[in-house]
């Protein structure tokens, strides 16, 4: 008997922190007491493991058995920890080679019979175990394919935890040579989020009040993700967030849909009748900017929302990597498909809360719709009909590209950085005015309808288009105009293309991530094209952050027409659909 130790990672939002799991079996009163700033979950793993181990037909030790979780101070939750707990005591039972299971990192969580059961946020797990010098990882079977997105270093997978043992006592190294176990054990596992999931919701991923924070070496998953090179499998998906029952079904049925793994894929093509409004959508992919549509029901404002994230090109490799990690922690990253490689595409119901908009929940922090967004689009349909709180909760990630949600026991923070897609009707009722069929709401009801969006989140909206009933005629004369997403996809990769030419060396990848500093001096545009602008500033027609969004969309417009820089026309046209007029 004697003290064994092993190592995991706690999870505090998308960030790593590398743990080390001691066991102490000695005399004393028999039992098993873990100490380590545990919450409810993770106190429960006592009974789960002792059934683990008995079922799988090792000794339990009958005496004093202590397992602490180190740092002490820093927040431990979930089940992840159940398999390196388990590890530890055998290993300090005398069981297992105790200098064996010294270095790698194992995660996973126990079911009574002694299977290995898949966890969340595997993904960045592995990155932090990784980056703190791992070079041996053990994940569930079914988390396989999730942990393999890492390279340089070895992941065993495990389906029993007698199995796991087998493998540790045998005399060579721990590694991996082929899928253990009936095949059936291996295959896709049911995504946390799904009524059969075990261990979890129907809705996905938690979104209430809470916090997590602690001290130790955290490796958030976007320096992690920075830093791996290319390789790994490639797929596609999006997901929702928990306390958005209809956004996780709408959510997943967008990104099945626009990354493809769905039957039908939307395209630009369905819309007719509205060119400019598809000339609108196109700039905004270009440039990563934000969109406004106002418009009565049936004028295609939903169907050009769900078919922006088709023009937006693939993620680049380091951002497939930070938006996995983010469904992972979630619980919403689709089993077949473990690396994101398009654009996500979340719509959360106008009754979510802002915990579920901007992550929180009761136990562990879970990101929430923008941080799920991420890279992608955040769609808010029937805006005006979202609680106030929630519309202005927006404005800080809209502004810094990352959301901190603050608890008393610590901060979070979550990369946010999304485009933002707003749609609303003129009025409450959004019944159709004829002549013979006029709408009943009064004009203060219009206004105080629209009022609900406050100025200053209307003021980070980059283009305004207000959309209305196409004729019979108009609509059979724009079919030979109108391009499916292909097409127009080409062309926003080329304005991309040009944008990331011009910013390289910096920091930002497209134009609506040009903070203002650099707006004003290095890619200022000429005095000429800027006199249209300050003359609007000047009258009060264009406030300060209005006046550095326009010159943002007018490079964006210069990119598109490849010019090497905004002219007057570029200023003007940026100008009209900051103000939401056409010019």
């Amino acid at each position: 008997m004697a003290v064994a130790r092993t190592r995991c990672v706690a999870l505090i939002g998308v960030s790593g922190h590398p743990v080390d799991v001691e066991a102490d079996v000695g005399a004393g009163v028999a039992g098993l007491h873990l100490i380590g700033m545990l919450d409810t979950a993770l106190s429960e793993a006592r009974d789960r493991v002792r059934s683990a181990v008995v079922n799988s037909r090792h000794p339990w030790p009958d005496t004093r058995i202590t397992v602490s979780l180190f740092p002490a101070s820093l927040p431990k939750r979930g089940s992840l920890f159940d398999l390196a707990i388990a590890v530890a005591l055998l290993a300090a039972a005398g069981v297992v080679p105790a200098a064996k299971v010294a270095e790698p990192f194992f995660l996973g969580e126990l079911g009574l019979d002694g299977s290995v059961r898949p966890v969340r946020g595997v993904l960045p797990a592995v990155l932090a175990a990784v980056a703190a010098g791992a070079r041996t990882v053990v994940v569930p079977a079914r988390n396989l394919a999730e942990a393999s997105l890492v390279p340089d270093v070895t992941v065993v997978p495990a389906v029993t935890l007698s199995d796991l043992v087998g493998r540790l006592r045998d005399d060579g190294p721990l590694t991996y040579g082929g899928p253990p176990g009936p095949p059936g054990l291996t295959g896709p596992a049911v995504p946390y989020g799904s009524p059969s999931s075990p261990g979890s919701s129907a809705a996905g991923a938690g979104a209430g009040a809470g916090a997590g924070a602690g001290s130790g070496s955290g490796v958030g998953a976007a320096e992690s993700a920075a830093a791996i090179g290319s390789g790994g499998a490639a797929g596609d998906g999006a997901g929702g967030a928990e306390g958005i029952e209809d956004a996780a079904g709408a959510t997943g049925d967008a990104g099945d849909t626009v990354g493809g793994v769905g039957g039908a894929v939307p395209d630009l093509a369905d819309v007719a009748g509205q060119p400019f409004a598809r000339r609108a959508l196109e700039i905004c992919a270009a440039g990563g900017h934000n969109f406004w549509m106002l418009g009565p029901p049936g004028t295609g404002k939903t169907m050009l929302a769900e078919r922006l994230p088709t023009l937006l090109p693939p993620l680049e490799r380091d951002q497939a990597l930070e938006v996995t990690a983010i469904h992972s922690v979630a619980g919403v990253l689709p089993p077949d498909h473990p690396l994101l490689t398009r654009p996500p595409f979340v719509a959360p119901h106008h009754t979510a809360t802002v915990a579920a908009i901007v992550g929180g929940g009761s136990g562990a922090v879970r990101p929430g719709a923008v941080s799920l967004a991420h890279r992608g689009v955040l769609f808010l349909d029937e805006a005006p009909e979202y609680p106030a709180s929630v519309l202005d909760s927006l404005r800080q990630p809209l502004e810094s590209g990352r959301v901190t949600v603050s608890r008393a026991q610590g901060t979070v923070t979550f990369p946010a950085r999304f485009v933002l897609v707003l749609a609303a009707n003129r009025c409450p009722c959004a019944r159709p005015s004829r002549p013979d069929d006029p709408c009943r709401c009064s004009p203060a009801a219009r206004r105080r309808y629209l009022a609900r969006l406050s100025g200053p989140l209307l003021d980070r909206v980059d283009v305004k288009v207000t959309l209305y009933p196409s004729t019979r005629r108009e609509l059979l004369a724009d079919r030979r105009f109108i391009e499916p997403s292909r097409v127009v996809a080409e062309r926003v990769l080329l304005a991309r293309e040009r944008a990331a030419r011009r910013l390289a060396g910096t920091p930002w990848r497209c134009n609506a991530e040009i903070p203002a500093r650099a707006l004003h001096t290095v890619y200022r545009p000429p005095s000429r094209a800027m006199a249209p602008l300050l003359t609007c500033l000047d009258v009060g027609a264009l406030s300060a952050r209005g006046l550095d969004r326009v010159l943002r969309l007018a490079w964006t417009l210069a990119d598109l027409a490849g010019k090497a820089g905004p002219e007057v026309a570029e200023t003007n046209a940026a100008l009209g659909l900051w103000l939401g007029e056409e010019r």
